[in-house]
């Protein structure tokens, strides 16, 4: 089954776990695309229309929430992850390695 590169994305952002986070970049890496961050980051933009897309525990590789302005509401973003528990200081997370979750590597692309 071919997917293309958002779809893939969509399939790891859907299996972070509650009260995690993970990274454009480890997302990248996982779909064997190491050098994409950035088009995970468009396609956690163009995510808002999917309800079943946690968006909001994605962010940078040293836990900025650098996608917050894509999200209705100022503080939106940081209010989801404090509702599971993330802990949210200058629009960062606190205890980043705590909370990160590695995606597994995609073996079907």
């Amino acid at each position: 089954m071919e997917t293309n590169f958002f779809e893939r994305v969509y399939e790891i952002a859907r299996k972070i776990p509650y009260g995690r986070v993970t990274s454009y970049g480890a997302i990248a890496k996982a779909l064997g695309s190491g050098r994409s961050a950035r088009m995970v980051g468009w396609a956690m933009n163009a995510s808002h229309n999917f309800d079943d897309i946690p968006a909001h525990r994605v962010v940078n590789r040293n836990g900025l929430l650098t996608g917050k302005h894509h999200f209705h509401g100022t503080n939106l973003m940081q209010q989801l992850l404090e509702s599971e528990g993330i802990k949210v200081k200058n629009n960062q997370i606190v205890d980043f390695d705590i909370h990160f979750w590695q995606p597994e590597i995609l073996t079907e692309l």
